[in-house]
């Protein structure tokens, strides 16, 4: 109960608890009390170089981790559009493009090589001795596409033919000047004729379709049109043997059987000949207008190859251009 008999009222610095913390010794105490001073590294600050801050590199992108919210969005590949109905034929197009595209380059790499050789010409082939050389260079192998080749070695095959039947022509144009000396006179005439004029000229239709499929030129395949074209009418002719022109076709080799069987044989058998040349010059030329429908070539594009060529003949230049120059100086001459 002394605790309840204390005075509330007394002093509180009094008391003994308080007067004990507040003496001389607990506050020297306090006074040399150094946080610090423990023994070891922890409390003690040593003083020290200033740190260097080293760089530090991202790792790489799959060390961030295998989570889905790390890792890139996957990218879908790209799945080519169908075709669309009707252009089947632009496709086959821009495939005919690439090829000659292709083979453009190709031949673009063979000239730029250093072990291209100038060619040669080397058709006809004709012997060293000869004083006429080849006329021009000739190879379906490096001037023609894969695709057209066969077509352009039936037409030299067709052109051989037709200069051998044509020699073949004269032979029985001759037999049947022997069986009928008193008709057969102008017949064999003619026939001669046929085979020197005739020979060099049917190069104008082989050698234009041999340009054409070798460059691509709209303006070769018109003249192969053209040419060919009036080949086959000749071939007509040749077929029926008209009397006095020069063929030994229908006409006359049946009219000679009976007078002389084998001269009769002979000129049937040529007529026979004149037959199939007639129809494989048909046959050929509309082979040959199907490919050239399917190439993209035109009537304008034939015409300024036309204009091109022309212009760059040096002979028509020289000409435009003394043209120009009389022009301007009359002009000049009128003016004063």
């Amino acid at each position: 109960m002394s605790g309840f008999d204390a005075n509330p009222f007394a002093d509180p610095f009094k008391d003994g608890s308080v007067t004990e913390a507040t003496s001389t010794s607990n506050n020297a105490n306090l006074d040399d009390y150094n946080p610090f001073a423990n023994s070891g590294n922890v409390g003690s600050v040593q003083p020290s170089e200033p740190a260097v801050v080293q760089p530090v590199n991202p790792p790489p992108y799959s060390q961030y981790g295998s989570g889905v919210e790390n890792s890139a969005p996957p990218v879908a590949a790209s799945t080519p559009a169908p075709p669309i109905p009707g252009h089947e034929e632009l496709l086959k197009r821009q495939e005919e493009l690439e090829r000659k595209a292709e083979e453009l380059q190709r031949r673009e790499q063979e000239l730029n090589s250093s072990s291209y050789q100038p060619r040669k010409n080397n058709w006809p082939p004709l012997p060293n001795w000869c004083p006429v050389g080849p006329c021009f260079y000739q190879d379906f192998s490096v001037d023609i596409p894969s695709e057209f080749r066969r077509t352009v070695k039936m037409i030299y095959y067709l052109w051989i033919f037709y200069v051998i039947i044509t020699f073949l022509n004269m032979l029985a144009a001759m037999a049947y000047f022997v069986v009928k000396p008193d008709v057969g006179g102008t017949q064999f005439g003619m026939s001669i004729l046929w085979v020197i004029l005739f020979t060099p000229c049917s190069l104008c239709w082989y050698r234009p379709v041999y340009s054409a499929f070798k460059s691509d030129s709209s303006f070769n395949f018109f003249i192969f049109f053209f040419m060919m074209f009036f080949q086959f009418c000749f071939s007509i002719l040749m077929c029926v043997g008209i009397p006095g022109s020069g063929w030994m076709g229908w006409i006359i080799s049946l009219t000679i059987v009976g007078v002389n069987i084998g001269a009769g044989i002979f000129c049937c058998i040529q007529a026979a000949l004149y037959t199939v040349m007639a129809v494989f010059s048909l046959i050929l030329l509309k082979k040959v207008h199907g490919i050239y429908r399917t190439t993209g070539a035109s009537f304008e594009k034939a015409q300024k190859e036309f204009a091109t060529g022309v212009m760059k003949n040096p002979g028509v230049q020289t000409a435009a251009a003394q043209a120009a120059t009389s022009a301007v100086q009359g002009s000049l001459g009128g003016s004063y």
